[in-house]
């Protein structure tokens, strides 16, 4: 039952994350930015044929490869491991959604549609989407329940004797 939430949560992820590319597709032009938080937020589509933050741009290929087999990693993570925390299974369908996602704009069209631009001050963030906050979202829930579960089991060992 465990495994079926991480999959309902990257299928959510990947739904809204879809849906979102394709309305900012269909309702802009290539570069528009929209004001919604005037000096702070933005709806601005481009095209990342990178990775975060532009880093590997044009390497559409290695890009692909990289999330296919990451995307397996975790398959054989999820069904060989017996889920317990709710942590793990919320950060790993985050995860999950939003390399998909990425993934599938990669495979279609060769780059990844983001939208959403903030900036602070003179400061502009780089360009990202819903897939990118769930990864990163993923992965910081994912090494917090690991530490949590370090200090957790070194407390016990610790009240226990063991070393």
């Amino acid at each position: 039952m465990k495994k079926e939430k991480i999959y309902g949560i990257c299928s959510i992820i990947l739904l809204i994350d879809q849906v979102i590319k394709m309305l900012v597709t269909i309702r802009l032009k290539l570069n528009q930015a929209i004001t919604i938080i005037p000096g702070f937020f933005h709806i601005h589509y481009v095209r990342n044929t990178g990775a975060a933050f532009s880093i590997l741009e044009g390497s559409r290929y290695l890009l692909i490869g990289f999330a296919i087999v990451v995307f397996l990693c975790l398959q054989r993570y999820i069904s060989k491991t017996k889920m317990k925390r709710k942590l793990e299974i919320v950060s790993l369908g985050l995860l999950m959604g939003g390399l998909v996602g990425n993934l599938i704009d990669r495979l279609l069209y060769g780059y990844v549609i983001d939208y959403l631009s903030c900036s602070f001050g003179t400061y502009q963030f780089p360009v990202f989407n819903i897939a990118d906050i769930a990864i990163v979202a993923g992965i910081l829930l994912f090494v917090f329940d690991i530490v949590k579960q370090e200090v957790k089991t070194k407390k016990k060992n610790l009240s226990s004797g063991k070393k």
